[in-house]
């Protein structure tokens, strides 16, 4: 039987389904295992959020594909996988309406104030002290989307729902299409300046990481909203700190950043970020796309992807094809 190497936690129905397919070894939870360990054995590894460079695919002589479970591929090294002939497929979709979701979590809660109005009522403080707690409506206010993929898309749907003006900024879409989604396509200046809520759905490459640094940040409506829940690089976390210090900017909501650590209050970490100096600093731990039912319908494509590798098939999604299956 086939040996599977499952990185990080999963649904369940998705372990029990891929128990029916082989040996599984999970790398988290009470009986974690390394997969140094197991390297030499794996014929599939199904991955989330663990780094898979080179020598872990170099240690793994049976290794056939790395299904990831989301659709970034920063975390692992696609020049060794393909020079191994090694699969890696992504799971596009599955979890775009749960992250777009959240997203409007974090909108919400920042311009309604969500967190301070609960923290004083925790404090035991009712209706005699409601300064500071008026909040906006989001109806008429201008959303501008970084990016219009799956996710961009249904968070623009949203956005419509709440009768907000939804520009859009991508070099992969054209007036027409983002007319028909019924937004409008204007440069990354444009979208910067003129959006009350900046919220960003790129990749990181090295085009796009700091593409929100200070220039932008200086450039940003008095007041305006940044959500990020792509990815942490996206943004120059030092200028984002100088501009919620300076009260520039209104709030951001995060679900990433550039160094996600274990224990956020550790001192290097705070340091270099520091989450609990803003009430206007909304930081969830990337777990935007991480909903039942997301998880379930991820995890079912990955395993759909192993499945097919395991059988000598050719996988949806691949981002990488070892060069026999391209023959």
């Amino acid at each position: 039987m086939p040996t599977i190497y499952v990185s990080d936690p999963v649904h369940d129905d998705v372990l029990a389904d891929l128990a029916t397919d082989g040996v599984v070894h999970l790398g988290y939870g009470a009986n974690a295992v390394d997969y140094a360990d197991v390297c030499e054995s794996v014929d599939a590894v199904l991955l989330r959020a663990e780094e898979f460079p080179r020598g872990k695919i170099e240690a793994s002589p049976r290794l056939r594909i790395i299904a990831r479970h989301g659709v970034g591929t920063d975390n692992v090294d696609l020049d060794a996988a393909r020079e191994h002939g090694v699969w890696v497929t992504i799971t596009p979709g599955g979890n775009a309406r749960a992250v777009a979701e959240h997203v409007f979590a974090l909108i919400l809660a920042l311009a309604r104030k969500v967190p301070e109005a609960s923290n004083r009522t925790r404090s035991g403080v009712w209706g005699e002290r409601k300064d500071g707690l008026t909040g906006v409506e989001l109806n008429g206010r201008a959303l501008g989307l970084l990016g219009l993929g799956s996710i961009g898309r249904r968070v623009a749907g949203i956005g419509r729902a709440f009768g907000m003006d939804v520009l859009v900024s991508d070099p992969a879409v054209d007036a027409e299409s983002a007319e028909a989604l019924g937004c409008r396509l204007v440069g990354l200046e444009e979208l910067i300046s003129s959006s009350d809520v900046v919220s960003l759905h790129a990749p990181l490459l090295p085009s796009t990481r700091h593409i929100i640094g200070s220039a932008q940040f200086d450039e940003m409506r008095p007041g305006a909203l940044l959500i990020n829940t792509s990815r942490g690089g996206l943004v120059d976390e030092a200028a984002l700190v100088a501009a919620l210090r300076s009260g520039r900017l209104g709030g951001a909501g995060l679900d990433v950043l550039e160094a996600e650590s274990d224990n956020m209050r550790d001192p290097v970490s705070c340091n270099r970020f520091p989450i609990d100096e803003f009430d206007n600093l909304l930081v969830t731990p990337h777990v935007a796309g991480q909903t039942d039912e997301a998880l379930a319908e991820v995890g079912g494509a990955a395993v759909a992807c192993v499945r097919s590798a395991l059988a000598g098939g050719i996988p949806d999604n691949a981002v990488v094809t070892p060069p026999r299956a391209a023959a």
